[in-house]
């Protein structure tokens, strides 16, 4: 039977209006992203890029950010203060239009003052920060006066007061987020101060305090070396290939560009793009333009002083960037965000700028400096010739298709499904693991591949090292998605990649080998989500012909507990091999009772550099982080 649809019912009463910052608390993820922990901490950062666009005015050079014993937060800085005279658009005050009326603020222009550059995203900080809290104050110190105005929820529930005479200048933002929106309130100090780090590298003689009130952790931020002490920071574990990183700034009347840059001996590359302290993870413009000045320079120099000859050809852009770290910062008046995550670069005539002011900077640069070019030539060249030797190992890991089987891994048991939004790939450690997994699975969408000991540590070897390595083709050819630059996430074959070891310290190194090499050389499969680690149970508690599988210590406890310690049969699972297959099944591989845990890429700066400290070269900063870090360790096998 045919159903009618009645639009007699559909009507203008229908029609919401969702009046004044309503609609962030009804959707808060379309304007943070999400209520998680990512979302609380974006709250801060954009309470802070107001404070940072007075000091990229000129304004302010001091900004101090708190977490308070309450679990608020405060910020504060010396700039002019959020101005008080009434907006006409408005008939309330500039510092109530700017906190509940969404894209008001100095960002939207340059006339009257406004800012020319600024560093908000989207330009709706204050007021959408203002709709997700509980509560917040606003104090504003200018004119000799100190006001002051109090919200709720967005709400303001005081008007704008004098409180006093003042001689400060600036403003502080004080509020708590709303435990109603978000999944957590708690703060991760990690979190919050590599980001004030950041803007403090990429705002030179600025300087950001932190100070979190509950735990007394202090931290202060002022690099006078601005990205030149960034990329010292980012290569302070590793061995630079000439002393002092290559810096190019460049001013103009609609631009701002910094360059600064320098090898190491490592095999990766290490270069982040910034555009209006905004860190574009896709790329864009100015980093196109960047790579295409560094290749076509590069080669240029290396034939004209017969580093190449004739006959040979020119040095690719993976080549010249073999071991590089670099960071570009580019400040514009009207940025355009594009990709997934609105943090590529769309402007094209920043390409051009970009490619014309560092390329013939650093021309200049090689011509003046024969030393050093002659360092980063050679090591230019080392790479590429590791690249025509990984070729043939390279060609070993591609297939035809992604239902091509016949040149699979032979380890590899596949699952017949060929839909690889349903696919899951264990990687489980060793073959005695691997046998029992093989038969625990659901071998419709569940694939096994075992490896075979520890493969190889992607940060201390080359592209031809990597690819002649037996486990790390294998996986390469099973995922589908080729490796590096010829990366495609859209070819690979498992939605789920879930890494079970064994609870010991092998298991943990092993994860940590696999977790390097995917962050090097398959770094999407972590900022999509798409990368797992099992977590096994570690004790089964057998009692009055019940089991129960523990996963902690202090699980293990109050099962005791509660039980009583007297009849009671402890085993303790050291390897996935000790589980029979109903075992392995019901507590680590079945969807409906297993815990997973799913990894994501927050923060490529932290990732970098924790990979760096703990699988690098030198063992000095590796010790000090285990020494930073012994009393956070919680599964310790003694």
């Amino acid at each position: 039977m045919e159903k009618r649809l009645d639009n007699s019912t559909y009507t203008a009463e229908q029609i919401q209006v969702l009046e004044g910052l309503e609609a962030v608390r009804r959707r808060p993820g379309m304007y943070i992203g999400s209520t998680d922990s990512r979302g609380l901490h974006h709250l801060v950062v954009e309470v802070v890029d107001n404070s940072i666009d007075e000091a990229l005015a000129g304004f302010c050079d001091t900004i101090d950010v708190e977490i308070m014993e309450d679990g608020s937060i405060k910020v504060t800085d010396n700039g002019r203060g959020i101005p008080v005279g009434i907006v006409g658009k408005t008939g309330k005050s500039a510092v109530e239009t700017v906190l509940t009326v969404l894209h008001a603020g100095g960002k939207f222009g340059q006339e009257g003052g406004g800012y020319k550059v600024s560093g908000g995203l989207h330009g709706v900080g204050l007021a959408v920060v203002n709709a997700l809290s509980e509560w917040l104050i606003v104090s504003v110190y200018s004119n000799g006066k100190h006001y002051q105005q109090k919200y709720e929820r967005g709400v303001p529930v005081t008007e704008l007061e004098i409180l006093g005479d003042t001689d400060r200048r600036g403003t502080t933002v004080h509020f708590k987020a709303d435990a109603e929106v978000f999944e957590t309130t708690e703060y991760n100090d990690d979190t919050i101060t590599y980001r004030l780090r950041e803007l403090a590298f990429l705002n030179k003689g600025i300087t950001i305090n932190f100070l979190n009130h509950k735990n007394k952790n202090q931290k202060n931020f002022y690099y006078e070396g601005g990205i030149i002490s960034f990329v010292e920071h980012l290569n302070k574990n590793k061995n630079v290939l000439h002393k002092t990183p290559i810096y190019c700034e460049e001013e103009g009347e609609e631009f701002q560009l910094e360059v600064a840059l320098q090898y190491t001996d490592g095999y990766t590359e290490n270069t982040i793009a910034f555009a209006n302290n905004i860190n574009t993870h896709e790329g864009g413009t100015h980093l196109i333009g960047f790579r295409s000045a560094l290749t076509r320079t590069i080669n240029d120099y290396a034939r004209k002083n017969n580093f190449i000859k004739a006959n040979e050809d020119n040095l690719t852009g993976e080549d010249v960037r073999e071991g590089l770290t670099a960071i570009i910062s580019v400040k514009i008046p009207e940025p355009q965000f594009e990709g997934q995550t609105k943090t590529k670069l769309g402007n094209s005539e920043v390409r051009g700028i970009v490619e014309s002011h560092f390329g013939e900077f650093f021309a200049t640069f090689l011509e003046e400096n024969p030393a050093d070019a002659k360092r980063i030539i050679d090591k230019c060249l080392a790479s590429a010739r590791a690249r025509i030797a990984a070729r043939q190992a390279r060609e070993l890991t591609r297939r035809k298709n992604a239902l091509d089987v016949s040149t699979l891994p032979g380890k590899l048991a596949d699952c017949s499904i060929t839909n690889p939004e349903v696919c899951e790939l264990f990687i489980v450690e060793g073959d005695s693991a691997g046998g029992t997994a093989k038969q625990s699975r659901d071998r419709r969408f569940q694939a096994i591949m075992p490896l075979r000991g520890k493969i190889l540590n992607v940060e201390k070897a080359r592209i031809d090292k990597i690819l002649s390595n037996e486990e790390i083709r294998g996986m390469i050819t099973a995922f589908g998605t080729g490796i590096g630059e010829e990366f495609d996430l859209e070819k690979l074959r498992y939605n789920k990649i879930i890494i079970m070891t064994d609870a010991d310290v092998d298991g943990a190194h092993i994860r940590t080998l696999l977790l390097t090499f995917f962050y090097r050389y398959m770094q999407p499969l972590l900022t999509h989500g798409h990368v797992y680690i099992a977590l096994p149970p570690l004790y089964r508690v057998q009692y009055r012909r019940k089991s129960t599988y523990v996963f902690s210590d202090e699980e293990l406890e109050a099962v005791l507990a509660e039980t009583g310690r007297q009849g009671v049969e402890i085993q303790r699972y050291k390897g996935l091999g000790e589980m029979n297959a109903d075992q392995l099944w019901d507590t680590t591989m079945n969807p409906e009772t297993r815990t997973i845990l799913q990894l994501r890429l927050e923060d490529a700066l932290m990732a970098d550099e924790i990979f760096t400290t703990l699988m690098g070269e030198k063992v000095e900063p590796r010790r000090e982080f285990i020494q930073a870090h012994a009393k956070e360790v919680t599964n310790l096998d003694i």
